[in-house]
Formats: structure tokens, sequence, C-alpha cells
């Protein structure tokens, strides 16, 4: 895509952004764009993946099925009138190695509600990972492998 493209497709969001759609607002977000465009123009490739598209179309239809599961869940929590939690820190072993592929994991899990990625190890072979009933680490741990991850790998492996 070149860069005209770009600074349009920057420009249109912009407007609905806005949510003005008058010449002098098109112009602005057409400067802006070309702006953020000269700003980022040593774009750095994904590090050799690609971005498979139609994994990557069910990886966000895992999350937002999993954003709605957990905010229901969370919402049924929070009203009830014992809340029995058991809060805690579970280690979760990764099999993703890219700095990419685990910065998307951890966002993906804190973005859900209920969980936050606390840190990851040194090494990279492990994320914390909080949850605010952890009362089946292991059963987290499952879910987030045959989940995320694995639809991770799917939609950008090498």
């Amino acid at each position: 895509m070149t860069r005209i493209a770009r600074a349009v497709i920057l420009m249109l969001v912009w407007a609905v952004v806005t949510g003005s759609f008058t010449p002098h607002n098109f112009a602005l977000g057409l400067v802006l764009g070309a702006l953020a465009l000269f700003v980022t123009r040593a774009e750095k490739p994904l590090g050799g993946y690609t971005m498979r598209p139609w994994p990557t179309v069910v990886l966000i239809g895992l999350f937002l099925k999993e954003l709605a599961m957990s905010a229901l869940s969370m919402a049924a929590l929070v009203i009830r009138r014992d809340m029995d939690l058991k809060p805690g820190i579970f280690a979760y072993p990764l099999k993703l190695k890219s700095d990419f592929e685990i910065t998307l994991l951890a966002n993906l899990i804190t973005l859900t509600p209920g969980t936050l990625s606390v840190d990851v190890a040194a090494d990279r072979n492990t994320l914390y990972v909080h949850a605010i009933d952890c009362s089946d680490p292991d059963g987290a741990r499952a879910a987030i492998a045959s989940g995320f991850e694995r639809r991770i790998m799917e939609a950008f492996g090498r």
C-alpha cells in the first residue's frame, strides 16, 4: 500500500473519530496522517511473520467471545451477595517466542475482564497472570493454551 493511500486512510479515521466531515477537518486529517507516516517512516516488519487472514479473523472472533463471556461472568460475580473469590497469580509456560506474539498474548489476557498479565520472566518462557478467581489455575492455563496462544500461533506462525 502506498504512503498516499495510508495517509488517506488515516485521514478518514481522523474524520470518523472527530465526527466532523468538513473539508477543513479532512485537510487537517490528511496533514496529521502524513505527519504520522513521516514520523514512523522506518517501518519494521513483524520479524518474518506473515499474517494469515482467516486465522486472524478467528483470533479476533475468539477474543470477542472471551470478552463477552468474561464480562458476563464478572458482572454475575459482582452482583452476588457472597463473593467467594480466590484471587491469585499463576505462572503460564509460554510456547510463543517472539516479542510480538508474547505481547499480543499478554494484551489479549489483560483486555479480558478478570485477568491481568503481570510480568514476563527474563528468559521469556513464563507469563505471570493475575486472575480474580484463581481457584483452578490448571484450567486457566489449559484455556489460554487451547485458546489465545494456539490461535496466535495459527494467525502469525512462521
